[in-house]
């Protein structure tokens, strides 16, 4: 047995990972103490990581047409292929998709041979679709992609601002840095700004529900008060900033009073000048933003808008203040730096930074063997789908990502994958939904298997260590992309043994006449030259990392000197403009999307750990009771959104959370796990014309009941589902989700025809009768069960969920070998004689149900301290936290004054 220190692979964040192998998997994780990212700290997917592991569902050897090959087969055909369409169309038929999964060491080799070999501009990322916006701005107002912050700043600032960020559900460890820094500092405020109230207000000393895509004329409007109230920093300004003028005007002409901001953005005028006044009074602030301001049509604007009311209050380069944009992903951040968006070249420059492509071209000797680099940027993401529809783009590879999900007008993506000519997919998974588009597929590596380095929210490059041996016939991405750079004849430029060299070239890179006017702020030239061993053991480090700053660099920007020509930063005139996609009579609903607390991106590794599907099992729509009324659907009950392009079938959540006229729903679910829950198919390729960002926050849909004549609930064992086809044949019904479980899969069902006989609606189904059997005719419920050579196969109820037991009785009965008189008995029920059932899963880490905390706070537990003393819920990641006190407001009235025993409790 031996540990290994690592990195998790989710978001931006970045954690440290402490993971224990014993005899070749790996048995547990916990947060790396060790790692200033997160100090030991994991959230509740972090925490579950060795849990998403193993072989099965893995993609391990190559596939050419639907049919396994050889490596040496599978790269043949990719570099004939490709050579044979580059040839006919020009090198500007290539493309590349990567991701934010991927690590640097991926990301360098991939734009080296696209951009610097092929000639070709077109590769970009899915780091497009949650950061372009927030890049674009900072490049505008620093004149480089520069986070200044780090994380520490979160805890040193007197006021933190989460702007379009749900932070205790989606980075949760720096929401629990925050709440710990606010107890220990009870100055300290926080502010969220949102169109739904979530979790993160849990902590706020303010809450301001702004209109969706008010956001320019809420920081617009700051900016004039900050004027008009003299709490400008004239000193900063003039020292080290240009465009003022330009941009108060701007935002006096459009946010000149505050009454005209609070109608603007429908909130309350006097919490708005409050929020006014404690920015305005405060040097040390954090305006911390995520996807709720970049995922618009005019995103860049409303990150320069935030940027501007920093600058224009000298907050900034300090201690506890910046403008802080948290990532999405693990490495966005270290596939920039390394040019994986369509507008960059290597380490950070840009197509018009003077001398770069003769610079990047020299570097990696590209004039010897190729033309020069492309004169000018690719397609980006939305454009580069276009492209594809067009017939422009005859050669597209993916790589760890799913743009058949994840791209807006999803519909529209799909059809011009079945366009494509050639269609090459790079992935672990053995079931996405990109495969089926795919001609060629490479087996790559996991994260338990991936060996690199990646890039956080803060700038700090830290190592991904691999700890398991790849699956089966699986290659690491830069491997494969190496062998096919071989293979088109560019061996001698990608002839790397192993990641340290690629990191070691980057490095190298990143220095190359690097000093004087022309010196750019990405550095890592003082990482270079580690060699194996010293980069085995790099430790967390944030860049610039050279001679100056041999030790990294904590924050950016302190002297006041920027990344611009002049040394100074720039304020923008913003004029704020709302949504691209306009509501109307047929679509009155305002659309958001969003991520939820347990799950990551297209569930491909999350619902691989049977836990993490239990906090919102289904996927859901979330709406105000008015709208729901009038859409004549209830809490629970299953209704339909409809768009333009698409819709979108869901279990409906009513919340005063929402406001009215708006909707939420999660991105996560896939074809692979439901019928048509794909929020991409309500979103149009809408995007911001200076970040090529989707609006994926501002749909405009519109709702109503699914009609259903049932409504049920199949249970069906592993070892039952092995034996029937890829689609079960239930899966036809009108709405389905498949909800991974422990030894079996869960299928919530519903269909608006009749079913006039079970038993025969069983047999087609399953090819099985019943061995057990229930039936109330008159209300038309129905419980059965399939059990062969004493092992459970299979249990259904027909009837609402609500009825439903809890669901460990019965998960465990699917893992047992034999069960007993006593268990079969009791089958039909769904749960042994006597059990309470613990209701919806709160705690995902220690699986505590709502019914088990409401009857504790019944019973006197009336503090989130109590119930982690009995219960232990909340106690390890606190994600559930925020839930925990809505469940003890409710319920405070009907607590007892006096505590119960713990040996009293159910």
């Amino acid at each position: 047995m031996h540990q290994a220190k690592t990195t998790c692979p989710y978001c931006g964040v970045g954690c440290g990972v402490t993971a224990t192998v014993a005899d070749g998997t790996l048995s547990a994780v916990e947060g790396d103490r060790d790692h200033p990212a997160n100090f030991g700290r994991l959230c509740v997917k972090g925490s579950a990581l060795h849990e998403t592991l193993g072989e099965q569902g893995r993609l391990t050897r190559p596939r050419v047409d639907g049919k396994d090959v050889s490596w040496d087969t599978a790269l043949s055909a990719t570099a004939e292929r490709m050579n044979t369409l580059r040839h006919a169309h020009g090198n500007q038929c290539l493309a590349a998709y990567l991701s934010g999964q991927l690590l640097t060491e991926d990301y360098y080799v991939a734009n080296k041979l696209f951009k610097g070999f092929l000639g070709t501009p077109h590769l970009d990322t899915n780091s497009r679709l949650c950061m372009a916006s927030a890049v674009a701005a900072y490049k505008r107002a620093f004149g480089a992609d520069a986070v200044p912050c780090n994380y520490e700043d979160l805890e040193e600032a007197e006021l933190v601002v989460l702007v379009g960020s749900n932070l205790a559900w989606n980075h949760p460890v720096l929401y629990q840095r925050i709440k710990v820094a606010k107890e220990r500092n009870p100055l300290m405020r926080v502010v969220v700004i949102d169109p739904r109230v979530n979790d993160s207000c849990e902590i706020a000393d303010l809450y301001l529900g702004i209109k969706p895509g008010s956001d320019a004329v809420l920081f617009n409007g700051l900016l004039s008060w900050m004027a008009a109230k003299r709490k400008l920093d004239h000193v900063y300004l003039e020292r080290h900033t240009q465009g003022l003028d330009a941009a108060l005007d701007a935002a006096q002409q459009t946010a000149g009073s505050l009454a005209e901001v609070a109608t603007a953005c429908d909130v309350d005028a006097e919490r708005l000048e409050t929020f006014y006044y404690w920015f305005a009074s405060q040097l040390h602030v954090v305006t911390l933003y995520s996807q709720g301001v970049n995922q618009s049509s005019s995103g860049t604007d409303k990150c320069n808008a935030i940027i501007n009311c920093h600058l224009a209050g000298g907050k900034i380069g300090l201690p506890g203040a910046g403008p802080f944009s948290i990532t999405g992903q693990p490495n966005a951040m270290g596939g920039r730096e390394v040019g994986g968006l369509a507008n960059q070249l290597a380490a950070h420059m840009d197509y018009d930074t003077p001398g770069a492509r003769e610079l990047v071209s020299r570097f990696w000797a590209t004039d010897n063997l190729a033309p020069i680099l492309p004169e000018g940027p690719g397609h980006k993401a939305v454009d580069l789908f276009d492209a594809i529809e067009r017939g422009e783009i005859k050669v597209l590879w993916v790589m760890a990502t799913n743009p058949a999900i994840s791209l807006p007008d999803a519909a529209r993506v799909r059809a011009a994958l079945e366009k494509c000519p050639l269609v090459i997919v790079s992935e672990c998974a053995a079931d996405t939904d990109m495969l089926p588009y795919a001609d060629i597929v490479l087996p790559a590596s996991g994260w338990s298997e991936k060996d690199g380095t990646v890039t956080n929210s803060e700038r700090r490059i830290s190592r991904q260590r691999g700890m398991l041996p790849l699956p089966g016939e699986a290659r690491h991405d830069w491997q494969i992309i190496c062998d096919v750079a071989k293979q088109l004849g560019f061996g001698g430029a990608f002839d790397y043994t192993h990641p340290s060299e690629i990191f070691d070239e980057h490095a190298r890179l990143s220095g190359v006449d690097n000093t004087g006017a022309t010196q750019r702020l990405f550095d890592i030239s003082g990482l270079a030259g580690l060699g194996r061993e010293g980069y085995d053991a790099l430790a967390p480090i944030q860049w610039p990392v050279n001679r100056d700053a041999p030790q990294g660099t904590a924050r950016l920007f302190e002297a006041g000197r920027f990344a611009t020509p002049d040394g100074r930063a720039k304020l923008l005139p913003i004029t704020p403009r709302g949504p691209e996609k306009a509501l109307s009579a047929a679509y009155p609903l305002r659309l958001n999307t969003g991520r939820i607390r347990d799950q990551w991106h297209t569930m491909t590794r999350t619902a691989r750990s049977p836990r993490l599907m239990n906090h919102r099992a289904e996927p859901f729509m979330e709406v105000h009771p008015d709208d729901a009324a009038q859409a004549g659907v209830t809490d629970q009950s299953l209704g339909v959104l409809t768009a333009a392009n698409g819709e979108y079938r869901a279990r409906v959540r009513v919340a005063h959370s929402q406001r009215r006229g708006e909707v939420f729903v999660p991105i996560h679910w896939t074809d692979c796990f439901t019928h048509s829950a794909r929020s991409s198919a309500l979103i149009e390729g809408i995007t911001d014309p200076l970040s090529g960002q989707p609006e994926a926050k501002h749909g405009a849909v519109a709702l109503a009941a699914l009609p259903t004549a049932w409504q049920a609930t199949l249970f069906v064992a592993d070892h039952a589902l092995a034996s029937l086809p890829d689609a079960p044949s239930w899966c036809a019904s009108d709405y389905w989700t498949r909800i991974p479980m422990r030894g079996c899969q869960r299928w919530q069902l519903a269909d608006g025809g009749a079913v006039s006989d079970w038993f025969h609606q069983m047999g087609e189904w399953l090819s099985a009768s019943p061995a057990l059997w229930c039936e109330d005719a008159a209300t038309g419920r129905l419980r059965a069960a399939g059990v062969e050579n004493g092992r459970l196969s299979w249990w259904l109820m027909v009837g609402p969920p609500s009825e439903l037991p809890g669901f460990a009785w019965l998960e465990a009965r699917f893992n047992e070998e034999a069960m007993s008189d006593a268990h079969r008995r009791r089958l039909l029920a769904g749960c042994d004689d006597g059990a309470v059932d613990s209701g919806p899963v709160v705690c995902s880490c220690h699986q505590v149900g709502q019914t088990s905390i409401v009857e504790a706070i019944r019973r006197g537990d009336t503090s989130v301290e109590a119930l982690g003393a009995r219960l232990a819920c909340g106690t390890q990641c606190g994600s559930c936290i925020p839930e925990l006190k809505s469940l003890l407001e409710e319920e405070r009235p009907h607590a007892r004054a006096e505590q119960i025993p713990a040996s009293e409790m159910v």
